[in-house]
Parts: structure tokens; C-alpha cells; sequence
């Protein structure tokens, strides 16, 4: 049975999207699905884009880490990570690095951890504008400081998080199919 999640992190504009849609698409793995006490937008769907809560519900879930934003909560909740493995998949989630820390210290091995990164760093912006976001949105996000944090391997994961530089998408995903393969092969040496 899986029990690993992935765990995908890094700056903006490194990749996260693009890594976790891969290892859905070409692995199987189960996008955990978020919980958040703000209202759906147009066109969200709960249980799709978001589980979505209120302040009651939120509180029954055993969180695994949470934050509050905009006045609204969000977490990711060990329930959410029992849907693929009561599936029989391993998960996949994006996450900030410190969501990533607590993940860490929670679950220990079952917690594998990408940290992506460009070995330039003006590419970050590029992509950023690549992918249509505004340059306001893009300047506000390059001086904040969860873009600050998010730029370099915490010293707490080092040794730990797996860091692909994410400049070339062919060797990247090489990277990350050996990596998959190597936890796969551990995992069916246990069962």
C-alpha cells in the first residue's frame, strides 16, 4: 500500500506546478486536496479545487500545518493525505518550505521533499511573466518574504529535501524519475 507524499517546494516561477502535474500524470499520485474557510470563487468546486470548510469543520480535521491569510484558513489535513493512500497512491502536494519542515516532522520518511531551484535567478521572474501573471502581482511577490525564505534550502532540510535545479524540463524530469523509482524500490523491499 503507498503511504509516501511528495512534497514539492520552492520559490516562485520554480517549477511546483509543472513537477506535481508530472508525477500525477506519469506516477498516479493523488493531488492532496487543501481545506480553507473562505468563500468558494466563481467557478471552484469543493472537493475539486478546495475542501471547503467553516470554522467548525475546520477544527474537527487533524492539520498537519495551517495558516491564516486574508482572514480565511487553510491547511492540508492528514485526512486528506488518507484519500490517495486509502486508494492505494502515493500524494503529491505544493507546499511552502515550512509547510514542508512540518510535513517533515510529522511523517518523517513518508514525507519526500523536492526543493526546486534555477541556478539563475532572474529566470524566476521570466517564468512568472511567461505564465501571464500581472507585474504588479510580480513585484509584490519577489520582495515578499515568503519569496525571500522560499529562495534557499532551509538549513532544517538540509540533508533531507531532495534539490533538483529545475533549468532544463528533460533533466528534471530524469531527476525525478529516479528519485520516484529509488522511493518505489524502498517501499516494495518493506512490503
Amino acid at each position: 500500500m503507498a503511504k509516501h507524499v511528495f512534497i514539492i517546494c520552492g520559490a516562485a516561477g520554480s517549477g511546483k506546478t509543472t513537477v506535481a502535474n508530472y508525477l500525477r500524470e506519469h506516477y498516479g499520485m493523488h493531488r492532496v486536496i487543501t481545506h480553507t474557510t473562505r468563500a468558494p470563487r466563481p467557478g471552484e468546486r469543493d472537493g475539486v479545487d478546495y475542501h471547503f470548510e467553516d470554522d467548525t469543520s475546520i477544527s474537527r480535521l487533524h492539520l498537519l500545518e495551517q495558516v491564516t491569510y486574508d482572514g480565511a484558513q487553510y491547511g492540508s489535513s492528514y485526512e486528506g493525505l488518507q484519500e490517495g493512500w486509502q486508494a492505494g497512491h502515493d500524494d503529491v502536494i505544493v507546499l511552502d518550505t515550512a509547510g514542508a519542515l512540518t510535513y517533515h516532522q510529522q511523517l518523517g520518511d513518508d514525507a519526500v521533499i523536492i526543493f526546486l531551484t534555477v541556478s539563475q535567478l532572474t529566470v524566476l521572474a521570466k517564468r512568472m511573466t511567461q505564465r501571464g501573471d500581472q507585474q504588479t502581482a510580480i513585484n509584490s511577490r519577489l520582495h515578499s518574504k515568503e519569496y525571500q525564505r522560499d529562495l534557499h534550502l532551509p538549513a532544517a532540510l538540509d540533508g533531507i529535501a531532495h534539490v533538483i535545479t529545475n533549468d532544463d524540463w528533460s533533466a528534471t524530469r530524469q531527476e525525478l524519475d529516479h528519485l520516484v523509482g529509488k522511493v518505489l524500490a524502498a517501499q516494495d523491499q518493506k512490503c
